[in-house]
């Protein structure tokens, strides 16, 4: 599976323009960290997908701390991992790994993929093109055929991200502007130690 996904993912860039035929319409909402802490708080189900955005915050304690307060609350939350997530294979695993993730928590893409279907709200830290659903869609983009984590089908997606900027492959993503997705702008650490405070804010009487 890693082979091939790697495969598809670098053997073609060059060969397509990295422009897209296709027409991106909607906008990028923005909304506050700590808000979306609360939100992902009254969940049922949540996904959470690390890139390197995590990695180069080193945000991933400050992750595994806010994971295990919605746990305390009753929310279901997993990992999906893609295969070529972050600047080398398996970095997504041993990242969570170095935060004391347990590894029944952890789904690769293949074992998590349709679930994000009925998921509540989906969480995207740092990553671009693997969550990209022009991969699925768009012909002439350079990363068209590439597997994806299928992050776009949750009810509620947040893409926590420094800025709007484009991924490897150079391409705007179109899940950025689909309505069910709002975008946590800020370092990842920050913003996770204030997704915290939100939670923490609402006390065991909101349950």
């Amino acid at each position: 599976m890693n082979h091939s996904v790697a495969n598809v993912v670098f053997s073609n860039f060059g060969d397509v323009p990295k422009t897209s035929k296709s027409t991106i319409t909607g906008e990028l909402k923005p909304t506050e960290a700590a808000d979306a802490g609360v939100f992902m708080r009254y969940a049922a189900k949540v996904i959470i997908v690390p890139g390197y955005g995590l990695a180069a915050a080193q945000g991933q304690q400050k992750l595994f701390e806010f994971v295990k307060l919605l746990q305390s609350d009753g929310v279901n939350v997993r990992f999906a991992i893609h295969p070529v997530a972050g600047r080398m294979p398996g970095q997504m695993d041993v990242l969570l790994a170095e935060a004391g993730v347990p590894y029944d928590m952890i789904f690769q893409l293949e074992d998590i993929d349709d679930d994000f279907a009925t998921t509540d709200v989906a969480m995207v830290i740092g990553a671009n093109d693997v969550v990209n659903p022009a991969a699925r869609t768009d012909k002439s983009s350079p990363i068209y055929g590439m597997p994806i984590l299928n992050v776009d089908k949750a009810k509620q997606v947040y893409v926590q991200k420094r800025g709007a900027g484009k991924g490897y492959a150079g391409i705007q993503n179109e899940l950025f502007y689909s309505p069910n997705c709002n975008m946590v702008y800020g370092d990842a650490a920050a913003s996770l130690a204030k997704m915290i405070d939100s939670v923490r804010g609402l006390g065991k009487a909101a349950a």
